[in-house]
């Protein structure tokens, strides 16, 4: 996550299965999400259930690309100067409610899945750019099963 509140609202609990806990950034946008899968998966949707006045109505998703480097050697190795590279996906449009909200992803021209994916959340209902989660699931296949 981009930023946390405190501890007690912290990124654990946005898949602890518990309505009770959440997730809350601190002030100011843009702020985000990012999942990693242990296996690669193709998302076909994704659940998210907010706060009402401190949803995220605009949300960017963006998958991993290519891995780029900063030197200039044919092959990289992992290590400090390689970094993921995002490109952006869809977007979603959550609406300022309590209520869990669900949003069909498009079909991806990647068969062979994603391992990570980040929300990135661009607006906010709440004036200071505040975002409370209280779920967040991904629905979807992993790839060869």
């Amino acid at each position: 996550v981009s930023s946390t509140l405190d501890k007690s609202v912290g990124k654990k609990h946005l898949v602890d299965d518990n309505p009770e806990t959440c997730w809350t950034s601190q002030q100011g946008l843009p702020q985000h999400i990012q999942v990693a899968f242990a296996e690669r998966v193709i998302p076909k949707r994704i659940l998210l259930t907010f706060q009402g006045g401190f949803v995220g109505t605009h949300c960017a998703l963006h998958v991993e690309g290519p891995v780029s480097s900063s030197s200039s050697s044919p092959s990289p190795s992992p290590g400090p100067e390689t970094r993921k590279s995002w490109q952006i996906w869809t977007s979603i449009y959550p609406e300022d409610v309590n209520r869990r909200q669900s949003f069909d992803l498009p079909p991806s021209d990647d068969s062979s899945g994603i391992r990570s994916l980040k929300l990135v959340f661009e607006q906010s209902s709440d004036f200071f750019g505040r975002i409370t989660v209280y779920d967040l699931r991904v629905e979807g296949t992993v790839v060869g099963s």
